[in-house]
């Protein structure tokens, strides 16, 4: 096709024939028009399956992301697996400062140690070379702090406890300041530092620390019991811990009178109700509902363990010195 123009009037000429400028744009233009629609269609599709696309990516990097996030973090606290899974667990007091007593205790057979820093002169540098020294134990390092502070439960944490036990609680601030402490943002306000835990739990500490913290709050006073309610409301809380010994100290009644055992009731029933675990001396494992008990410190076990050795019959083959004991 060519082009020319004479006298004003454009003119192509086409397989030999002239065509008018005006027949050219009633015979072309539709042709032109439709290619035109088909190029918008064709457009439009593109644009529509490439906002498909990143809806589609969207959604799918939102399930991954949701499913990472429910994704269950590692459990290595094995005494809370088990009180997740409804059983019993014991563990045994320690007041001594020696390794080879807390190894002792820690491999034979308890689920968690409770280590008393509130009634005790140990220090937590005691505790820390206790608790690298025994590490891999099978028995849990579970501290008892002297109270609810951040210095207290930080220090406890840097060092490797995987359990806090905070005693007295008689106020909804107090068993606040212990989960507050105990837990990493956002489900609390614990500090991130130095300390001997990753090497102890792993490289994925931070991630992990707060599934495996068990917070332990004990309530042992009248004040507490009546606070009981509020109390058990406080998000982060595993185990309520029934204190037989000072609510008898602060209750004036002994364990077994009418007004006592209201008391030991009035925290049973509050507990349970919010699904919350319940603890006790070890002397009420057939209480119905209680399932974490504090055990029996090392001069008792040795004293029992004495008893039990010189009532044994001898006969059979002596222990060889310096080998493990059985």
């Amino acid at each position: 096709m060519r082009h020319s123009c004479k006298n004003g009037e454009s003119t192509w000429h086409a397989a030999g024939r002239k065509i008018l400028l005006a027949e050219y744009e009633f015979s072309v233009a539709p042709e032109i028009m439709l290619l035109c629609k088909e190029n918008l269609m064709r457009a439009k599709q593109v644009v529509l399956f490439t906002v498909v696309c990143i809806v589609l990516c969207w959604i799918t990097a939102g399930k991954a992301q949701a499913q990472e996030q429910k994704a269950p973090a590692r459990l290595y606290n094995t005494a809370k697996q088990k009180l997740m899974e409804g059983k019993q667990i014991v563990g045994a007091t320690v007041f001594s400062p020696d390794p080879n007593i807390y190894c002792a205790m820690a491999n034979a057979g308890y689920d968690f140690l409770w280590i008393e820093m509130q009634h005790s002169p140990l220090t937590y540098g005691d505790v820390a070379r206790m608790i690298w020294a025994c590490r891999g134990a099978p028995a849990m390092p579970f501290i008892r702090v002297p109270d609810a502070t951040e210095s207290d439960i930080q220090k406890a944490t840097d060092i490797g406890a995987v359990g806090i036990i905070v005693p007295t609680v008689d106020t909804v601030e107090k068993a606040q300041a212990a989960v507050k402490w105990s837990k990493y943002p956002p489900e609390g306000r614990r500090s991130q530092g130095n300390g001997q835990y990753g090497a102890l739990w792993g490289n994925d500490y931070r991630q992990t620390a707060n599934e495996n913290m068990v917070v332990v709050i004990m309530i042992e006073t009248p004040i507490g019991v009546e606070n009981a309610e509020k109390i058990a409301s406080v998000p982060g809380i595993d185990v309520i811990f029934a204190a037989s010994t000072d609510l008898a100290n602060f209750s004036g009644h002994r364990q077994g009178d009418k007004e006592y055992e209201a008391l030991v009731t009035r925290i049973h029933d509050v507990t349970l109700q919010h699904r919350i675990r319940l603890g006790g001396p070890q002397a009420w494992r057939d209480r119905p509902g209680f399932t974490f008990f504090q055990g029996p410190g090392e001069t008792q076990l040795i004293q029992s363990g004495a008893r039990v050795n010189l009532a044994a019959r001898g006969g059979g083959v002596a222990p060889i010195e310096g080998a493990t004991p059985p």
